[in-house]
């Protein structure tokens, strides 16, 4: 077995962490190639359809890749609870842009891009601790799978 077989077939943290980001690259060319195709309809409609897009991809790519949990957790479950976390990220960033903005308002493109990857890569990571120990972990979802 290769260390990437290890790496990747495995269900501890550092395996699923892998396959999280694998699957966060995924997604987010899904919505860069959304986001080309609709930008003649406006940057807030490619946005907007670009993040469904990507996010319902991502939910289901970890429902059944990175967690595997395809069996316990439900397509609408997933797509609800991954759904309202990735939500709040996007809150999150939109806030934070708003307060540097308000404070700072002379600051630089790449001062707001530093800190928008900064939130990003923090807002990943407590998704992901999410994710995994909530949406699908080993428990009861928060929407009954009946």
């Amino acid at each position: 077995m290769s260390v990437l077989d290890r790496r990747l077939g495995g269900d501890g943290w550092v395996a699923q962490l892998t396959r999280f980001a694998l699957v966060g690259g995924s997604s987010n060319v899904l919505y860069a190639l959304s986001f080309v195709a609709l930008d003649a309809y406006g940057t807030f409609v490619a946005n907007a359809v670009g993040v469904g897009l990507s996010t319902m991809l991502a939910n289901e790519l970890h429902r059944r890749r990175t967690f595997r949990a395809a069996d316990r957790v439900r397509w609408f479950v997933a797509q609800w609870e991954g759904g309202a976390l990735a939500l709040l990220g996007l809150v999150l960033s939109s806030l934070t842009l708003t307060a540097l903005h308000f404070f700072f308002p002379d600051t630089t493109d790449a001062v707001a891009i530093a800190l928008v990857i900064a939130v990003s890569a923090l807002t990943g990571g407590l998704r992901f601790l999410a994710l995994r120990g909530w949406v699908f972990g080993h428990r009861e979802p928060l929407l009954q799978q009946s």
